[in-house]
């Protein structure tokens, strides 16, 4: 009796003993074990509760073991620790490895980029693609006169800030730190050389920006930008009106239009250059960096006129005289009356 006794009891703590073990290795593989199959970014909001992370990473079919990062999750503390931004799980992490970097907050920055911008509306939209923060949030601050005062700036200038480029965000960022950051960007760009190139016109930074946004949108191209700009700031210096189609556009909100009209040189609007003198209160575009160096390295010449060719190659015919520029300008009306472009 002692013997059989004995003899259960060995097989009842091998039994114990193995479910002990493979209990053991369950626990290891749920904490440790490769639980990804292929690699996935997770976009945690701010404020996410536990849910939400959960939904966030569950409705992706990351995880392969669902269950178990839920509880592993809840062990250590993580619904206490919750981190917003965007997160790379990568294929081969354990649900131990994923939880400690989503605690930790250690998230992948993105690279931001904007060009091609014409309004206020198109920028927030573009960064609301690419950022947290929503498209009103970022158009509530553009359009807030008091906040554009701790930088010296204005609701209609504001935008000579943003200088088209790619840059590196958290995506979490918010409306204002997003525009925080572009300032800094916007006041290392002006150093004290390029500052003093300005003054030299003489212009200021935010000046600069402006014309540099009608030089752009009078052509794209590189080799004709100085040269526009050398005629818009002789047009300057002698206070002639700019008269520059491209700012007529930005104040009847359609760059589509082909063909100004009179009519549209009457509309009452401060980027109206046909009726006011100088620069108009903001940029018509975001200009290039490009487009900004043509100005600040604008060639020196008489011309006071440019009419677009009539070839429609996006060039121009420049003029010193005004005799030469209504040739010039009859020429490139009579190609539009045969292409039939009346708008």
């Amino acid at each position: 009796m002692k013997r059989f006794n004995l003899k259960s009891i060995i097989i009842l703590a091998i039994i114990i003993a193995l479910a002990a073990t493979l209990l053991g290795l369950r626990s290891y593989r749920m904490i440790f074990g490769n639980n990804v199959a292929a690699d996935r970014y997770v976009y945690i909001p701010s404020g996410a509760s536990f849910s939400q992370v959960l939904d966030s990473i569950f409705s992706k079919n990351i995880l392969k073991d669902t269950c178990g990062f839920k509880q592993l999750a809840q062990k250590k503390h993580y619904p206490s620790h919750i981190h917003a931004g965007k997160f790379k799980i990568s294929a081969g992490m354990s649900n131990n490895d994923i939880i400690n970097m989503l605690r930790s907050g250690k998230q992948e920055p993105i690279q931001l980029t904007f060009n091609n911008i014409r309004t206020k509306q198109q920028l927030a939209q573009r960064i609301s693609q690419q950022l947290e923060c929503s498209a009103e949030d970022i158009l509530s601050l553009l359009d807030n006169a008091g906040y554009w005062e701790q930088y010296s700036l204005n609701t209609d200038n504001c935008m000579v800030i943003f200088l088209p480029n790619t840059y590196e965000f958290w995506w979490n960022t918010s409306a204002d730190a997003f525009i925080r950051r572009m300032y800094r960007e916007y006041s290392r760009y002006w150093n004290s050389s390029r500052v003093a190139l300005a003054n030299a016109i003489p212009l200021s930074p935010e000046q600069v920006s402006i014309l540099a946004s009608i030089v752009e949108e009078e052509n794209h191209l590189a080799a004709e930008q100085p040269v526009i700009a050398g005629l818009y700031i002789n047009r300057l210096h002698l206070n002639m009106p700019l008269q520059s189609d491209p700012t007529l556009k930005y104040a009847l909100g359609d760059f589509s239009i082909q063909r100004l009209l009179n009519q549209d040189k009457q509309i009452n609007s401060p980027y109206n250059t046909y009726t006011h003198t100088g620069l108009p209160p903001g940029p018509i575009r975001l200009p290039s960096l490009q487009a900004i160096e043509a100005v600040l390295h604008y060639q020196k010449h008489n011309y006071i006129y440019m009419c677009a060719k009539d070839d429609f190659s996006g060039q121009h015919n420049f003029s010193t005289t005004l005799a030469q520029h209504n040739k010039y300008a009859a020429l490139y009306h009579a190609a539009l009356n045969q292409q039939k472009i009346k708008r």
